[in-house]
């Protein structure tokens, strides 16, 4: 009878880390998402930035390619470039909360 509760027990801890695993590779992989399109927004800025503001550049938006201006696509480029970072900073900081929580939790799982 001890064997199985110890069996059991052993299966649901082993279910908890495999939860905590599951949860830092979403997390981690929604990290690189996030970095990946602040590092094409860096581009796009740094390729138009010295451009003349009524110069025609095109944006896709919701899947349609519209024509703009520099001028009226700068502002909107930096304003999503740093609610990118914003949401990365935070993504960060759930990654290494439950990665905390995942540390202080393995000593207890072995008592």
């Amino acid at each position: 009878m001890a064997q199985q509760v110890s069996a059991k027990k052993q299966q649901e801890l082993q279910t908890q880390y495999s939860n905590f695993k599951e949860t830092l590779q979403s997390i981690a992989q929604k990290i690189g998402d996030v970095e990946q399109e602040a590092e094409e927004h860096k581009l796009v800025l740094e390729t138009l930035e010295p451009l003349p503001g009524d110069r025609k550049c095109f944006r896709m938006i919701n899947g349609v390619l519209v024509e703009r201006t520099v001028d009226e696509v700068l502002p909107q480029l930096k304003t999503n470039a740093d609610g990118l970072k914003k949401v990365l900073d935070d993504m960060l900081k759930q990654y290494t909360t439950k990665q905390e929580e995942l540390e202080k939790w393995k000593p207890l799982c072995l008592t």
